[in-house]
């Protein structure tokens, strides 16, 4: 594996994740925070739409045909991650990412990763998940002691 590609990719997605928590730290004062998610996805898809040209012929339809059921399940997760996002944000601020960092690497690294697509995942990684782990234990252990 390229280890230097990964972390590329990995920094463009931890900076638009970054851009993506402020703004919806922000949406704490607007009215109806689905509105704005449902405005954000609407910049969101006029941008994919516009970059989608330049990794060749988009060919909606034949997509829809090839990955239906996957793209269902795509678009439920994107909607659970606008929606638990704007409610951790709004609720409890930007630095309860920790929480969602932690997390994400069990449900993605492990259950998906891991279980159910069989990658693999030597004692290292388990080293790194154990990191993670002590994160959040150390995380709240700094909220009950203020």
């Amino acid at each position: 594996m390229n280890t230097l590609g990964a972390i590329a990719f990995a920094l463009i997605a931890a900076v638009g994740n970054a851009l993506f928590v402020a703004a919806q730290k922000k949406a704490a004062g607007v009215d109806n925070g689905i509105s704005f998610i449902v405005c954000s996805l609407a910049v969101t898809v006029a941008l994919l739409l516009a970059l989608a040209p330049s990794f060749g012929a988009p060919q909606y339809a034949h997509t829809l045909r090839q990955g239906g059921g996957w793209i269902i399940a795509s678009g439920i997760g994107l909607f659970l991650v606008y929606l638990g996002f704007n409610l951790l944000y709004t609720r409890y601020g930007a630095s309860q990412y920790i929480l969602y960092a932690v997390l994400s690497i069990l449900t993605t690294t492990v259950v998906v990763g891991v279980w159910w697509f069989k990658e693999t995942f030597n004692l290292y990684h388990w080293g790194a998940l154990l990191c993670a782990l002590a994160t959040v234990l150390l995380y709240w252990w700094g909220d009950i002691k203020g």
